[in-house]
């Protein structure tokens, strides 16, 4: 079995890692690493009877994302604090958001960099604050501020200066010149509070971007964590009455349908994620979706170069009309 599938099956279902050989658990440790859900692996394996030496991994990497879970919490604090004199809301998104709300998919959950949307009209104090609570630019360089901030969805990155952590500000979720224009207004005035004030997107919204991120806008890379969120969040909220529907008309208000609805398909496939008759109907062109996604070999290297270099291409494509593109690429380059 491809290796990648291998990780999807013992996510999807637990019980397969009881017949698994040392060989295989090689592989499967050494791509759930490659894709970052060796803390969300861990967890889901917790309940079954595994090799000693497994357990011993899986024991340090549920250990080291109750270590970066508190880190995440801590560091949105520090954002909260530096931002309350401001008086907007501060939305937690991606891993933070699911972990900071207590939801399946924070457990174990990889957590890079702070991610936080926040009103575009008030991104200049947002900097101003940052700035004097001690963040500051990743790389200072006038052509890529400018890129960010014409055509993207967020400021530069910015780093802490004693604790060494990035931040990103968003006030959308998808560049400015991506075709699909996300009510981004609506997100924040839809969002919800939680204790101590900062605030996450609600639950159709959470969906909406994490299929956004995964389809509209990157090149699937770290897709099969990102697919794993979305499955943890349908199995979360699919339950509730009026979930799908609700889902569906935010997804359309916000022009992320196809999105949404080719994350609903793949996770299906992959993960066996509950949808409603009629979302997972199968189209052609998701195969190249799924071969994307398990492009890794045993030793969690990628694979399939050219598929790879596709998808690449196709997230820049999507990010800005062509022209703009190849002037932007050109730029660069020269630089």
């Amino acid at each position: 079995m491809n290796a990648a599938r291998l990780l999807v099956r013992a996510l999807a279902e637990p019980s397969s890692a009881r017949s698994l050989r040392d060989p295989e658990w090689t592989a499967l440790i050494a791509v759930a690493r490659a894709e970052a859900l060796i803390g969300s692996l861990a967890y889901r394996l917790q309940e079954e009877a595994l090799p000693s030496n497994v357990g011993t991994i899986f024991e340090a990497a549920r250990r080291d994302a109750e270590q970066a879970k508190r880190q995440a919490l801590w560091e949105a604090e520090m954002a909260r604090r530096a931002l309350a004199p401001l008086d907007l809301p501060v939305i937690l998104l991606k891993g933070t958001a699911y972990t900071a709300a207590g939801l399946d998919a924070g457990l174990g959950r990889s957590i890079g960099d702070l991610d936080i949307m926040v009103p575009r009209d008030r991104l200049d104090e947002v900097e101003q604050a940052l700035l004097a609570a001690g963040w500051e630019w990743v790389k200072e360089d006038a052509y890529d501020s400018l890129y960010y901030r014409r055509w993207m969805h967020e400021l530069p990155p910015l780093i802490h200066r004693e604790r060494d952590r990035m931040i990103d500000v968003h006030h959308t979720i998808l560049p400015l010149t991506a075709k699909p224009k996300p009510d981004a207004a609506g997100m924040i005035a839809d969002s919800v509070e939680l204790d101590g004030g900062l605030r996450v997107l609600s639950p159709p919204d959470m969906i909406v971007h994490a299929a956004a991120h995964l389809f509209a806008d990157g090149d699937l890379a770290g897709g099969l964590r990102n697919l794993w969120d979305i499955d943890r969040m349908l199995r979360e909220f699919g339950g509730r009455a009026g979930f799908w529907p609700e889902l569906h008309d935010r997804a359309s208000r916000h022009q992320l349908l196809p999105a949404v609805q080719r994350a609903a398909r793949i996770a299906a496939d992959f993960y066996g994620t509950p949808s409603p008759t009629g979302w997972t109907r199968s189209h052609k062109v998701d195969r190249a979706f799924r071969a994307r996604l398990v492009a890794r070999n045993g030793w969690g290297q990628a694979t399939r170069p050219a598929l790879r270099l596709g998808f690449y291409v196709r997230s820049h494509l999507l990010r800005m009309p062509l022209p703009m593109l190849a002037r932007h690429l050109w730029i660069k380059a020269r630089r």
